[in-house]
């Protein structure tokens, strides 16, 4: 960790992260042409976006910068892992860090770990099934597609929105922010596989102007939004295939996966700081028996 990576860190504690968040939000979801169009055109060109795989190339078609960020792509651009056995990568991103869950800790950088129970929402049954399992976080920059859609076909049995705060999830912020995944604010969503359970966490970050899922709607609507957990009847009654979406980021972030313990394997040239794209194998699943 640097000296430079201290100083971002330290400058974001005191910062109104919601306010800021919600200021942001607002400013994604203006109309005005003159206004949107010039941030759309900022953001392609500080973080050479690639617009070409787009599904609309046409940003006067868009109503909103959060219309853009949020784009779908064409039909063919993310193919999704056929074999049976593949487990698809859920997002567009970088892998900041992958491996197993020991002794109830989540590796986070050198230096950093942090509660798997804690991720979890602090929810004893939640971490019995994920330690000694293992984990991926992968994180989106804004040039990466934002939509995350499912490793493996799943029912969804459980959620947990665990508020907190919105700290940058940037490289640097990671080295420097102890436990910075189990701080800031998360959708933790449960689905039962027929390889075992699998988490995918949502990670809200400063700017991000809302977590949302294509079951609950946008999370980013409502600020200060208490602790919710939600399980069996008390969940729609949704099952999702593989590749299918299940969520979004109304600006960039963070995914953290989990997998139980004994029903998977990375594949063996997958290493942090790996660019990732949406529906690539990363993994795959052990045999049932």
């Amino acid at each position: 960790m640097s000296l430079s990576d201290r100083l971002k860190a330290l400058i974001q504690y005191p910062l109104p992260h919601h306010l800021l968040s919600k200021l942001m939000f607002w400013a994604t979801r203006c109309r005005w042409r003159p206004f949107k169009n010039t941030f759309m055109r900022f953001i392609i060109k500080r973080f050479n976006v690639d617009m070409s795989i787009a599904a609309d190339q046409n940003l006067d078609n868009y109503q909103h910068f959060n219309e853009f960020f949020t784009r779908p792509l064409k039909p063919d651009a993310r193919p999704i892992a056929a074999e049976a056995d593949a487990i698809a990568c859920p997002v567009d991103g970088t892998i900041s860090q992958l491996g197993p869950i020991e002794d109830g800790r989540v590796y986070q950088a050198k230096g950093h770990d942090y509660s798997l129970k804690t991720l979890l929402g602090g929810l004893d049954h939640l971490q019995e099934r994920f330690a000694g399992g293992q984990f991926a976080t992968i994180y989106l920059s804004p040039r990466d597609y934002h939509r995350i859609h499912m490793p493996l076909t799943g029912k969804l049995s459980e959620t947990v929105y665990v508020p907190g705060r919105l700290f940058s999830v940037s490289p640097a912020t990671t080295r420097a922010i102890p436990g910075l995944f189990a701080r800031n604010e998360r959708m933790v969503s449960i689905f039962e596989t027929e390889h075992g359970p699998v988490a995918v966490i949502l990670v809200g970050a400063i700017f991000v102007a809302g977590i949302e899922t294509v079951w609950s709607g946008n999370y980013g609507e409502q600020t200060f939004r208490p602790f919710e957990h939600f399980i069996g009847k008390n969940l729609p009654q949704i099952s999702l295939e593989k590749g299918e979406e299940m969520g979004r980021f109304n600006m960039g972030s963070t995914v953290v996966l989990l997998f139980g313990p004994g029903h998977m394997n990375w594949n063996k040239n997958l290493q942090a700081n790996q660019t990732v794209k949406m529906g690539q194998p990363i993994g795959s699943t052990c045999p049932t028996s």
